[in-house]
């Protein structure tokens, strides 16, 4: 028998940079439904999900030149915080809070200091990107827990 592999079942980039050819959107169309999507409030990951999956588009930037977020801060409606980070924000706020009640969660208690760590690595790359500004702090909710 032979030896399982694990992990091939993940979704593969197209090699080409190039737009597909059965793709008939125009660069134009493609931007005008990402603005419509921002305006009804959908984030940059959920855009290109939708546009994925309704409108058959696997990808904006071959056909566009840019990516959804670029868009975004052209039109002026780009987060003010990266997607991931605000993520991570979200579920440290969770786990702190889920913490408050349960303090021997020794497993959960790992699990909000390494996603605070995390939390540190990319603000620290996006203060160097110059997406956050450079005062931008974290500051944990549960400092009493750790």
């Amino acid at each position: 028998m032979p030896k399982q592999e694990k992990g091939k079942s993940h979704s593969v980039r197209p090699v080409s940079k190039r737009p597909p050819s059965w793709c008939g959107y125009e660069p134009e169309e493609v931007e005008a439904v990402i603005i419509k999507l921002s305006r009804e409030g959908h984030s940059a990951s959920k855009i290109g999900t939708i546009l994925r999956d309704q409108f058959g588009i696997p990808m904006a930037k071959p056909i566009t030149g840019k990516s959804i977020t670029h868009i975004l801060k052209e039109a002026d409606m780009a987060p003010p915080m990266p997607e991931d980070l605000e993520m991570l924000l979200k579920k440290a706020s969770q786990l702190s809070t889920h913490l408050e009640k349960n303090k021997m969660d020794l497993v959960n208690k790992r699990s909000l200091q390494i996603t605070e760590a995390r939390i540190h690595k990319l603000s620290r790359y996006y203060k160097r990107k110059g997406t956050l500004p450079s005062d931008w702090k974290y500051k944990p909710r549960a400092t009493s827990i750790l």
